[in-house]
């Protein structure tokens, strides 16, 4: 049984696999270094994290909000399968969307400034069981930042799911409630994870190479 915040763990020396075992577009085939977290993998694990938040939170309506834009495919798979789990169980709930979209990288840096640059109308959240769904945790500093906006609309409660969390030195420590994936201090790209707006239509998460780096800075 995984405990809360259990994650798959890629360690340091995990180097990925060959961009040629892979179906990569070719606008992007220069661009990369390895793929290192495979589609079918990521739906897999995310089908699981599904299981594991209708055990948690299946009990109540739930507010999904998507943090945009870097989460909306996990954000979609994931429901899915929440969905599916909704059709085919006796445990049903309803649940509705919201989105909220915030700034925090300039290049491959997170900068430490967070920009709420969009998003629906969050007093909707007053009373209600809501679950952040987020790409990637890296500094956690855009999280707390989030959670501490939430706080003041009063939601009953309050969990995160993320598809990846980096292990990086300039972490403050903050660890989400459900995770796909337990990365390296890397920069990964693809399933919606950008780099300044490009790589999103990559289906894989990969490693961005250093030519790619200078190719598309901003």
């Amino acid at each position: 049984m995984a405990t809360p915040g259990s994650a798959v763990v890629l360690s340091d020396e995990e180097k990925g696999y060959d961009l040629d075992l892979f179906c990569i577009p070719k606008h992007y085939a220069a661009d990369l270094e390895r793929v290192y977290i495979p589609h079918g993998l990521i739906l897999d694990r995310t089908e699981r994290l599904a299981r594991e938040i209708m055990k948690d939170m299946g009990g109540h309506h739930i507010v999904a909000l998507c943090v945009l834009k870097g989460g909306y495919k996990f954000f979609a798979d994931l429901l899915d399968y929440i969905k599916a789990l909704n059709r085919n169980s006796d445990q049903s709930i309803p649940m509705t969307v919201d989105f909220i979209r915030l700034k925090s990288y300039s290049n491959d840096q997170s900068t430490g400034d967070i920009k709420v640059i969009g998003g629906d109308d969050l007093s909707t959240l007053t009373g209600k069981n809501v679950l952040i769904v987020e790409d990637i945790i890296d500094t956690g500093k855009t999280m707390m930042t989030l959670l501490q906006l939430l706080k003041q609309y009063k939601p009953k409660m309050v969990k995160v799911a993320s598809l990846l969390v980096k292990r990086t030195p300039r972490s403050v420590g903050y660890r989400p409630d459900f995770i796909g994936f337990e990365i390296p201090d890397k920069f990964v790209v693809g399933y919606a994870l950008d780099y300044n707006e490009y790589f999103r239509d990559l289906n894989h998460i990969c490693v961005i190479s250093e030519s790619g780096k200078e190719k598309y800075k901003a």
